[in-house]
């Protein structure tokens, strides 16, 4: 495989003996191999093509391969499909290790639509053959959509196509006509990449056959239970299903029952089915927690070593109520010239190391995702909720972006720097309005000291408001839903929480 390097100084550029095999190039300067002689010839070595990303590619590999741009031109200079082998020794890559990282590069760009295989194992350039990659759309009735990646009008997909793919399938398609409507036809090739391959959906028993029907409407054909692998399941059930087989032009998908999640829709199950649904990772991998459980839960005095010390400065956080992490804190204080305004955000990066597993999931993740009353974290809860949340009165690592504004609301200066800080108080939104709007006398003598840091944060919040008025920035006012639940976790009221000026200024 192609293995990454770890420092940007490239080796001596290899030499390579003069030929002239079918596809001839002038030697590439960097990160060439010896080519093996083509079959027929013996004892001739053809040169390896141009590489004009060669030496790109020589700073990021100890042992770089010929480029993405320059198997794309090898294919389209070729002008047919090539199988890997061909693409080997035209490429001059005689090692083993050197042809398995070759075929994981065609691999990616199969993936991402660079490329299309044949049945034969032929590559070629998807674009030169007229073929558009992009992602399956699926309409309830059965027909769907390609929407193209690299935009333009979508491909209207037939019934008859779409029984080949599923709803969010990423797949390359060519024309092959409009429909009656005027609108672009077009047939799917070759499949990308599937959809993810669980789902939820009810169990249906037809003829002693046990089948299910997607929850998700955009999911039109009925899932297939291979026999043995229903779980025990009966009619009407809900379950987590497993595409095992995919479908094709003559049948449906098939798959088999992860869990049975039960008969009657309750609020907790609801959640269940959404992430089971949307594929929500739920669960960590080992070397995730194992590099979760290695994080000291405290600040050590190594940590602090060489961050600027801002321990002493009452910063706070303002969030919701019924937040468990608090990921910014902030602090004003006035002087001749403005304010100076300190916004600091927790340092996460000093506990996720790239390359880590805990790196690798959170990509994966992408984000936190809220249920009310319930959330599935991007980082596991030692690190979201513990040493990376600035709870109070602990010490904390965090990154600091300190600046100075005028009173005209413009930032003259800004700087950045790695700090240790300690959160002076948890504050929420509501309560910070009632003492600075509602000037509610309960409310200012419960945050006493701090009163004058959210007065001086809310005359800043004002003069930056002005300075965004006088600039034409748009505000979007809107309304913060509050789900409230019952005991069993069932949704007994919906309210509005109003954006008042605390949110405002965070």
């Amino acid at each position: 495989m192609l293995k990454r390097r770890k420092s940007t100084r490239s080796s001596p550029p290899a030499r390579s003996r003069s030929g002239t095999p079918r596809h001839a190039g002038t030697p590439a300067p960097v990160g060439e191999h010896r080519p093996a002689s083509p079959p027929g010839r013996k004892g001739a070595k053809p040169a390896p093509i141009h590489d004009p990303y060669a030496e790109r590619e020589a700073t990021r590999y100890e042992r770089p391969i010929a480029s993405r741009e320059a198997i794309v031109a090898l294919l389209e200079k070729h002008g047919e499909l090539m199988k890997v082998e061909a693409l080997a020794q035209a490429l001059g890559l005689a090692a083993a290790q050197d042809f398995e990282a070759l075929t994981r590069r065609l691999a990616a760009m199969l993936r991402d639509g660079q490329l299309i295989q044949n049945r034969r194992g032929g590559y070629g350039v998807a674009s030169k053959l007229d073929l558009i990659p992009g992602s399956v759309i699926a309409n309830a009735e059965g027909y769907g959509f390609l929407r193209p990646e690299e935009g333009g009008e979508d491909l209207y997909l037939s019934p008859a196509e779409m029984r080949k793919v599923l709803h969010g399938d990423r797949v390359l398609a060519s024309v092959v006509g409009v429909d009656r409507r005027g609108r672009r036809q077009g047939a799917i090739v070759e499949v990308l990449e599937r959809r993810s391959p669980r789902l939820v959906g009810r169990v249906v028993e037809e003829n002693g056959l046990v089948l299910v029907t997607p929850d998700d409407r955009r999911l039109h054909q009925d899932v297939l239970i291979t026999p043995g692998k229903d779980r025990g399941a009966r009619s009407g059930q809900i379950v987590i299903v497993e595409i095992t087989d995919q479908p094709t032009a003559h049948r449906g998908p098939m798959g088999r029952i992860l869990a049975v999640l039960g008969e009657r829709l309750t609020p907790s199950l609801v959640v269940e089915m959404a992430i089971a649904s949307h594929d929500l990772p739920r669960e960590w991998p080992a070397a995730a927690l194992r590099d979760a459980a290695n994080v000291e839960p405290e600040v050590s005095i190594a940590e602090i070593d060489g961050r600027i010390d801002l321990r002493a400065v009452p910063l706070v956080t303002i969030d919701g109520a019924d937040a468990k992490d608090f990921d910014d804190a902030v602090h004003a204080e006035p002087h001749a010239d403005g304010f100076r305004l300190l916004v600091a955000i927790a340092d996460v990066s000093h506990y996720v190391q790239p390359g880590s597993a805990i790196d690798a999931e959170a990509l994966n993740r992408s984000t936190s995702v809220y249920f009310p009353g319930f959330v599935v974290p991007m980082l596991p809860e030692s690190l979201s909720n513990g040493i990376c949340s600035l709870n109070p009165k602990v010490e904390r690592l965090c990154m600091v972006c300190d600046m100075q504004v005028d009173h005209e609301g413009e930032v003259t200066r800004s700087k950045f720097y790695p700090a240790v800080m300690r959160s002076h108080a948890r504050l929420t939104y509501e309560r910070v309005w009632q003492a600075l709007g509602e000037k509610d006398a309960d409310a200012r003598h419960e945050l006493g000291d701090l009163m004058p840091q959210l007065r001086n944060l809310h005359q800043l919040y004002r003069l930056l408001a002005k300075a965004r008025q006088k600039r034409g920035a748009i505000d979007f006012e809107s309304s913060e839903v509050d789900f409230r639940l019952g005991p069993s976790g069932e949704v007994v009221q919906l309210g509005t929480h109003e954006r008042n000026d605390a949110h405002k200024l965070i």
